[in-house]
């Protein structure tokens, strides 16, 4: 009887020693080697084990400024400095002196006008195109070595239009004159115009005015 209960407790014990789990790790277990190269225990709590990615930064997209633009009209400069025409009286006797021969039979449009100049800078002086008159423009420059006039049709919301324009060298413009006859407007109405004076060449003070017959 003793042998008989003996063996059954014997058989017991053996049975949960090859079912019970092993607490020992395995090195060799594949499963585990991360965590052995991690410095971490098997089955121990990972907290980088369910962090996500972090989301890839979208570059940001750089609209680049619309270049800038310039415009260009028919003066095709900056503007000059106007003074009274009196205090440009070396270049007004010029224009007297002139006048009877590159402007014969015709008579002054106006009062005339002057500046103090830089090189490439203009002087713009507002004129009335009457119908059918005849048009010439005599300017002189002290200190300046080219002087150029353009007579511009200006009848907004139109682009500037040139009319006529000097040909000449040196400080001295004649538009028109007895060389190149006046320029007559061609048109049966008048219109809104303006004298272009500029310092091509360099600079100084000029004054201009306009006839008309």
């Amino acid at each position: 009887m003793r042998l008989s209960m003996i063996v059954p407790v014997a058989l017991l014990g053996l049975f949960a020693v090859g079912c019970g789990g092993s607490d020992t790790p395995d090195p060799n277990d594949p499963s585990q080697q991360n965590q052995y190269a991690n410095g971490q225990q098997p089955g121990a709590y990972n907290p980088n084990q369910y962090q996500q990615p972090a989301p890839t930064p979208t570059p940001a997209v750089t609209t680049p400024a619309p270049a800038a633009t310039v415009g260009t009209g028919a003066s095709g400069g900056s503007p000059a400095t106007p003074i009274a025409p009196a205090a440009a009286q070396a270049a007004t006797l010029v224009l007297q002196g002139m006048a009877a021969s590159e402007a014969p039979g015709m008579q002054p449009d106006g009062s005339p006008f002057a500046a103090q100049f830089q090189e490439g800078q203009v002087l713009e002086q507002a004129i009335n195109i009457e119908a059918g008159k005849c048009y010439s423009v005599i300017a002189s420059g002290v200190g300046i070595q080219q002087l150029d006039v353009q007579l511009v049709l200006h009848a907004a919301p139109l682009p500037p239009q040139i009319l006529a324009q000097s040909n000449g060298q040196g400080a001295t413009a004649i538009l028109g004159g007895k060389a190149n006859g006046c320029f007559k407007n061609p048109l049966p109405i008048g219109g809104p115009g303006k004298v272009i004076v500029k310092a091509t060449r360099g600079a100084g003070l000029a004054a201009a005015q306009i006839y008309k017959k």
